[in-house]
């Protein structure tokens, strides 16, 4: 059974295209990375998974049930959507007994969810004392609550410093580990990188890429950075492997040459055969961030040209 299935999901809200044809699978274990520029349709598809807004057109499944009939299966799925709200007045833990009051859950889950996110010991004192990151722990915690089969996480690490993030990333794989569907949206792309099994790129409402992120970054350009052993044979070294047929570009040190397989012996060879000796040469994979912006476009400018181009496309 897949967590999530999609097919041919569409929604407009009038002239307006969130989503079109959107037809996916999401394995029902690992965590998930839902990516793509702002305006992409990421939170009109995760509205539509929690059951808060219907389609214009497709049809999508929850955990083998159709998202026509939420109450089928909300209760095994959690969320954290945009900013959580909480009784500023009461503590973490009240807040978290009444969410579990009104869910039906047993309370003994709240203590459960609180040392998950790390906020034991401080759960007595007012959310409205509460620093941005901690109310996010808590967000995490609510959403938690049910023991969810799939957990969807919209910027679950927003406002954290750099530990706080490294523990949520743990908290994360460990959920993953004990067979949920963690399913992550967020910008922070490195962080999708450190974490996610599978990746979905969504730009301008339609699907661009769904699968593992290791199939991804090895479609990736390889680039070897390479550094002469005199800082003045650079413009030389670049000249010849130019004129060699290599694509070479400027890097912080020395030169980073693009290359489809391992090059690495050529290209000292080259070096050589110019005279020139190389003091370091080193492949470097593309990241997902590199990636994601050849796939949705690298400035707003492209992405505003870009959708123009979608929009009078839709229109014609």
């Amino acid at each position: 059974m897949h967590a999530i299935k999609t097919v041919g999901l569409t929604r407009r809200f009038g002239n307006v295209t969130a989503l079109e044809d959107l037809t996916l699978e999401l394995p029902d274990s690992g965590v998930i990375g839902l990516v793509g520029p702002n305006g992409s349709g990421k939170s009109t598809l995760i509205r539509m998974v929690l059951g808060l807004i219907a389609p214009t057109s497709g049809t999508a499944e929850v955990l083998g049930e159709p998202i026509s009939s939420p109450a089928r299966y909300l209760g095994r799925v959690g969320a954290l959507v945009e900013n959580p709200a909480f009784v500023p007045g009461l503590s973490a833990r009240a807040n978290l007994l009444s969410l579990a009051r009104l869910r039906g859950i047993d309370s003994s889950r709240v203590a459960e969810v609180l040392d998950a996110v790390g906020l034991t010991g401080r759960d007595g004192e007012p959310v409205k004392r509460f620093s941005l990151g901690m109310k996010q722990r808590l967000g995490i915690a609510a959403a938690l609550l049910p023991d969810p089969a799939l957990l969807i996480l919209d910027e679950p690490t927003n406002g954290l410093d750099p530990s706080g993030i490294v523990e949520i990333r743990g908290l994360l794989a460990e959920l993953a580990r004990s067979g949920r569907t963690v399913v992550v949206s967020s910008h922070l792309l490195a962080e999708i990188e450190a974490v996610c099994d599978f990746l979905v790129v969504i730009r301008f409402g339609r699907l661009v890429y769904s699968g593992s992120v290791t199939d991804l970054l090895d479609r990736t350009r390889q680039r070897i950075l390479i550094t002469p052993e005199r800082a003045a044979d650079t413009g030389a070294l670049r000249a010849l492997l130019i004129r060699d047929g290599w694509q070479v570009e400027p890097a912080e040190r020395g030169l980073s040459v693009i290359a489809e397989e391992p090059q690495g012996a050529a290209l000292n060879r080259a070096a050589t055969h110019g005279g020139i000796t190389l003091s370091s040469l080193t492949p470097v994979r593309g990241s997902l961030e590199e990636i994601f912006l050849e796939m949705t476009g690298r400035s707003d400018q492209d992405l505003t040209a870009a959708r123009a181009a979608t929009a009078d496309r839709r229109a014609s």
